[in-house]
């Protein structure tokens, strides 16, 4: 203190006396403000926004959250989505929106979790109200795994029904080539004279996968393979037969089909029906909740069945033919299945091809070679 202006006001005495104040004007003006019932009403509300009920999570958060997520991107009330599942409207749910809902179908702990819970349900978060909505529908997941087969069955149909048309035209275009059989023909021909004076020299036929080393066999001046030779005596000899690939168009197509894949399509198709014909008997039980359900089901029960009926019968039909095509080479289909023969097949056209197409553009610069040689 010593030195400062306070030090010097305790020294001065009056001089630096500050003046004599009016107490009770100054708590007047000044004093705190007693609350007014206004005022008390406004801390009132505010205590009230604090203390308001929290809502109630039973479910796990992250699965919750990730509920409430799928459920936004859906856009509609709950009650109008179980109408639409009940009634299997494909205009109001997708596929992805169905599979979500699968997803997120209360698991046995969950929906017990929620029957034991005796609080306001109306305090219950998003995730935990969908949940008792779906609650009220008798097997819900039986149900929407039945609506989203409704949902692809016609796709899944189609896609079949194309694999196995594509294969029953390759292997008929095969069998009826006439154009093939005599490219066979001449490739055993070939065979034979090269093997002359040997064991090999008078076969009747030869394995499929023979057809791969026709590029590997190559003449003695290194210059051109027995394929272009091949390529080459049918230009010479039978130039109708060049075009042969033309026959075979769908063979490419049907290399690519898996029968193994087929099967299981078939299958999956076949468990799809079955899972529908199991949730429309179990669904007499439900009470009035599954009316609109089991009509709209029935009715798809009645086309689908006729569906997979034919589809049934042409995959019978596509297993004989898949067979009889590695037979028609003298091949076992056990040890040469459809897939192989195709395989070989598109590989040895497609070798062929470019032969064929490499024997045009040599014959074509050799002409050019012997025209600028007559000029001269």
């Amino acid at each position: 203190m010593q030195g400062s202006l306070w030090a010097d006001a305790q020294n001065q005495g009056s001089q630096a006396r500050a003046p004599d104040i009016d107490l009770s004007e100054l708590e007047t003006l000044f004093s705190t403000a007693v609350a007014t019932n206004a005022s008390e009403k406004g801390g009132t509300k505010r205590a009230s926004t604090v203390s308001k009920p929290e809502i109630v999570h039973l479910v796990d958060m992250r699965r919750a959250n990730n509920c409430e997520i799928m459920l936004t991107k859906i856009k509609m009330p709950l009650p109008d989505m179980i109408s639409a599942i009940l009634a299997l409207d494909t205009s109001v749910l997708d596929n992805d929106q169905v599979e979500n809902l699968i997803k997120f179908c209360p698991t046995n702990e969950e929906i017990e979790m929620l029957k034991n819970y005796n609080g306001n349900k109306e305090m219950l978060g998003k995730c935990e109200q969908f949940f008792l909505e779906l609650m009220k529908v008798p097997r819900v997941e039986s149900k929407l795994r039945v609506f989203a087969f409704r949902i692809a069955f016609s796709t899944q149909t189609d896609e079949l029904r194309t694999n196995l048309t594509t294969i029953n035209d390759a292997t008929k275009e095969v069998k009826e080539s006439l154009k093939l059989r005599q490219i066979m023909q001449t490739i055993l021909t070939l065979g034979n004279a090269l093997n002359q004076g040997t064991a090999r020299g008078s076969a009747v036929g030869f394995r499929l996968d023979s057809l791969l080393k026709l590029s590997d066999t190559r003449a003695r001046n290194n210059k051109m393979t027995l394929m272009h030779y091949l390529c080459k005596l049918l230009a010479e000899k039978l130039p109708e037969l060049l075009d042969f690939d033309k026959d075979l168009i769908h063979l490419e197509a049907a290399s690519k089909i898996q029968l193994k894949l087929v099967a299981e399509e078939m299958q999956a198709i076949n468990k799809g029906l079955e899972k529908v014909e199991q949730e429309l008997a179990a669904s007499v039980n439900d009470g009035a909740i599954s009316v609109s359900f089991r009509k709209a089901l029935k009715c798809f029960l009645d086309s689908a069945e006729a569906v997979v009926r034919s589809l049934i019968s042409l995959y019978a039909e596509v297993g004989r033919n898949a067979d009889s095509l590695a037979q028609y080479f003298g091949e076992d289909p056990a040890r040469c299945p459809f897939e192989q023969v195709t395989s070989i097949l598109v590989i040895f056209v497609n070798m062929f091809k470019k032969s064929r197409d490499e024997n045009a553009r040599n014959a074509e610069a050799e002409k050019r070679k012997m025209e600028k040689a007559a000029i001269k």
